[in-house]
């Protein structure tokens, strides 16, 4: 074989294959047990091939499975190590999901996770358990998991069609496509139905009436053929992927695959029919190729090409383009990379003269393995036009430049022609060729050669002024002459066409790496909308808009910061027609060509994510190869973008989440603390209102103590929630101004003497500590929130110490209690809102440490606690230490 026919690797499967080879380095294998509906058998297979795994001595693990109360697959279970479950407490009902973090900790060579299109409950760290399954095989543990074919993304819609049941729960086709392994769960409608009637799938009532609505012999039957038929197309294109990896040169007729090549000429259209209705009879996928030849087509010829890949593409066919100098060697390299069973080509009526080879006769003659198929055109045959050897890609002005090129150098060299000889002119025109082949194409070249003989014999061979040649060694040499210029011309120009089309490919592989590299590194939605922006502007030259969808499917009028193309009405109105109906529209296109700009929509799989418009700054159509470029860029921007989108979408559940459960637990803190201050409120105003106390003066003097205490409480519950919510609106801005560390801690223990009365506080302050610059009240309520704590904490009559002094710049003030301390691991959540330490009695809200930690930390100062030696917690404040100026320690002193 040629070097020029070995297929080289497509840049854009060059950059898949990096990708999975990176993943594989990492991450955990997917193994999906893919089925057409429930009762197929897929948990009681996976969970036979996990005994499998485990004779073989596997870490294995059970993540989660649903036996739905068969005793078969029950009995499966047994044996394996099955992982606690998550209990999720939500409105009441107790849920039990998938324990995420325990398989994480627990962190098994392989997992089972049934149920992969499973929604988890509210308050879960993902909504989706395939979400789940993605960041456990990110972690390097591998998963084998379940799915039926009507949860698929892209078959939600059919399967509803078909069934007429709309499927909630669905996963992403690209979670599928990430599965290293599908193993096909396979019975026939009937052996289901038998099943179904035995009630080995449901319950006797369930199956009854499963039996009159999903499970109908023609639904199973069109669910079956979608899930083998799935399952194929990805066989098939792993085989494919296999082959080009290995670089084996194809076909491997392991099944139906059609080539069909398509042109400018108007013949294409029915040879894009035919090749569908023979697709459609052989139940065989079907490509169609454009091979790009170098130079440019004529806008009639464009016009023709641009309606015949739109005719392949609405009826089915996967458009392939791609850039060579021969027609056949593009399409057998196709073939052999796609691994095509049959080629389809269409004649084009012409008659080919005899000394040049047709298309079909090369295909004939280099296509082992592939069966060729020729459409004859309608019409009858017409003789080649005498200009086919002057390629469509030379202009006139080329020609202009070869006959100028060779006249000008002969008329310089007739002066000299007696003293050169005309041997020596000889090299010199042929010198002159050789160097025009280097910069024109071969038609062009070959009217310079054709030229240049003529006028050597016409100027230089004795007897000049004639074409007569007096010498038969004369005649030889205008022979050899004329044959090593075409040669030379023609060979040279044929090696620049296709170093001109290699470059190309290279450019192309490059663009598209350093796209993928940048949006890989975006890290939110501006990021992968820059990127794009920026790769756009260095490839293509092109200003550029971007306008994103909305996440309730809404499109914006707002063009993104980072475009560089204004937009008005009328060109929002194109981008809006290309966003909802999900079709290119504008400049170049037959949609609104009136139009600035050319308008992309970037589709995803769920639903249309934004549009992009290109504004090129050629006047002519891109070429094929820079329109597949172009809509390439698309596919990867909207790969990117869907998958910030789904990041955002999976932070704002978590964040969801996680207000759910501090609402949660804001309400049962706030709910208990009320009740007992209003409790004892109601109960002690209904003693004061009794009139048989009205006598009893020790009584209602500790009811009034009661009623004073229970406000207290309550006080300190609102003041507290006020804190939270001026640290959380960032509403805290500290006055600082010198202050006296020692009066502080002083006011503060004074403050809570009532509520610490059981508990002696003692302040110990350096003597010689300076001034500090602090908000005296806000540093004074954290004071107070680290003594109520102490209190709260430890036994009664135990004592409470505060001391203050500098240490290392820093004044540090250290609150201890002679309590139980903490349990180890919770000295830094004791400082999260809401967070109570397990075992802890009841009291406080779970807000006060967190407070504490806000107002410090508005001091540019950090908080600590830790287990003191002697027993009890020590809670430590840090906050820098600067001397005053003497005016300004004169002042406070004044």
């Amino acid at each position: 074989m040629k070097d020029s026919d070995v297929p080289r690797p497509d840049p854009d499967e060059l950059l898949k294959a990096i990708h999975r080879e990176e993943r594989s380095q990492v991450a955990g294998r997917l193994k999906v047990f893919f089925g057409m509906c429930a009762g197929v058998g897929k948990t009681y297979e996976m969970l036979k091939a996990a005994h499998e795994e485990r004779r073989k001595n596997v870490d294995l693990a059970v993540g989660y499975v649903e036996s739905h109360g068969r005793p078969e697959t029950q009995a499966l279970v047994q044996g394996l190590e099955v992982l606690p479950r998550q209990k999720v407490d939500y409105r009441g009902t107790v849920i039990e999901e998938m324990d995420l973090d325990a398989i994480l900790r627990r962190k098994p060579s392989v997992v089972l996770i049934d149920e992969l299109a499973h929604t988890n409950a509210p308050g879960s760290r993902h909504p989706k358990r395939h979400q789940d399954v993605l960041e456990i095989l990110e972690h390097g543990i591998s998963v084998y998991t379940t799915l039926n074919v009507q949860h698929l993304e892209s078959r939600a819609d059919t399967v509803a069609q078909i069934t007429g049941a709309r499927i909630h729960e669905t996963v992403p086709d690209s979670v599928f496509a990430r599965a290293d392994d599908v193993e096909v769960i396979d019975i026939s409608p009937d052996a289901l139905l038998q099943r179904l009637a035995e009630g080995k799938v449901y319950t006797p009532e369930r199956s009854q009436q499963a039996r009159q609505n999903f499970f109908r012999i023609g639904n199973l039957t069109a669910l079956r053929e979608m899930a083998l038929r799935l399952t194929a197309e990805r066989v098939d294109h792993q085989l494919r992927e296999y082959m080009r990896g290995n670089q084996i040169v194809g076909p491997w007729k392991s099944g139906q695959r059609l080539i069909v090549a398509i042109g400018p000429s108007p013949h294409s259209a029915q040879v894009v029919r035919w090749a569908r209705r023979t697709a459609y009879t052989l139940n065989a996928s079907w490509v169609a190729v454009y091979v790009e030849l170098p130079g440019e087509l004529a806008e009639k010829a464009r016009v023709q090409l641009d309606g015949n890949i739109r005719l392949a593409r609405e009826l089915g066919a996967e458009v392939i383009t791609t850039a060579d100098t021969r027609i056949d060697r593009g399409l057998l390299r196709v073939a052999r990379q796609e691994n095509a069973s049959h080629i389809l080509l269409g004649r084009s009526g012409e008659r080919v003269p005899f000394w040049r080879k047709s298309i079909f006769d090369r295909l004939l003659k280099d296509s082992s393995g592939l069966d060729l198929y020729v459409v004859a055109a309608e019409g009858p045959e017409q003789a080649a036009p005498l200009h086919w050897l002057f390629r469509r890609t030379s202009t006139w002005g080329q020609y202009g430049i070869a006959t100028s090129v060779v006249s000008l150098v002969a008329i310089l060299c007739f002066p000299f022609s007696a003293v050169l000889g005309y041997q020596t002119v000889s090299l010199i025109l042929l010198l002159t060729v050789t160097l025009l082949s280097l910069r024109l194409h071969a038609g062009p070249v070959l009217v310079a050669a054709s030229l240049s003989a003529a006028m050597w014999d016409f100027l230089f061979i004795p007897p000049v002024f004639t074409i007569n040649i007096g010498q038969p060694v004369d005649l030889l040499m205008l022979i050899t002459y004329f044959i090593i210029a075409l040669v030379t011309g023609v060979l040279s120009a044929r090696s620049r066409a296709n170093e001109s089309a290699l470059r190309y490919r290279e450019e192309r592989s490059s663009a598209l790496f350093n796209l993928t590299k940048d949006l890989s590194q975006a890290r939110n939605v501006d990021g992968v909308v820059g990127a794009a922006v920026t790769n756009l502007k260095r490839h293509f030259s092109a200003d550029t808009v971007v306008l994103l969808g909305t996440p309730d499917g809404d499109f914006t009028n707002t063009p993104h910061a980072a475009s560089t193309f204004p937009i008005d009405d009328k060109e929002f109105s194109v981008a809006s027609w290309a966003y909802w109906n999900e079709q290119r529209a504008g400049r170049f296109t037959q949609t609104l060509p009136s139009a600035r700009a050319l308008y992309y929509p970037l589709s995803g799989p769920r639903y249309s994510l934004g549009v992009v418009g290109v504004c090129l700054p050629a006047k002519d159509p891109p070429g094929l190869e820079q329109e597949s470029l172009l809509q390439n860029f698309m596919d990867q921007i909207a790969s990117a973008l869907e998958r910030e989108s789904l990041s955002e979408l999976s932070a704002r559940a978590m964040v969801l989440a996680e207000s759910e459960r501090l609402y949660k637990a804001l309400f049962d803190s706030i709910s208990h603390e009320m009740k007992t201050p209003l409790a004892a409120l109601a109960g002690s105003a209904e003693g004061l209102m009794d009139d048989a106390l009205a006598s009893q003066t020790d009584v209602r003097q500790q009811l009034s103590r009661d009623v004073y205490s229970a406000s207290q409480r309550l006080t300190r519950l609102v003041e507290n929630l006020l804190d939270m919510t001026r640290l959380e609106s960032g509403l805290i801005r500290p006055r600082l101004d010198w202050c006296d560390v020692g009066d502080i801690l002083r006011d503060a223990a004074r403050k809570i003497e009532t509520f610490s009365q059981s508990h002696p506080i003692g302040i110990e302050v350096q003597n010689d500590l300076p001034l500090v610059r602090l908000d005296y009240g806000l540093m004074e309520q954290a004071i107070i929130n680290l003594l109520q704590n102490a209190v709260l904490y430890s036994p009664a009559g135990t004592p409470v110490t505060i001391r203050a002094a500098a240490l290392d710049g820093d004044c540090v003030i250290t609150v201890r209690d002679r309590g139980p301390g903490l349990p180890a691991g919770h000295e830094e959540r004791v400082f999260e809102k809401f967070y109570r330490v397990p075992g802890t009695p009841a009291g406080g809200t779970g807000l006060g440490l967190s407070i504490v930690r806000g107002f410090v930390q508005a001091h540019r100062g950090s908080v600590t606690v830790r287990n003191a030696s002697g027993g009890g917690a020590e809670f430590s404040i840090r906050v820098p230490l600067a001397a005053p100026k003497n005016g300004d320690e004169e002042r406070h002193a004044r």
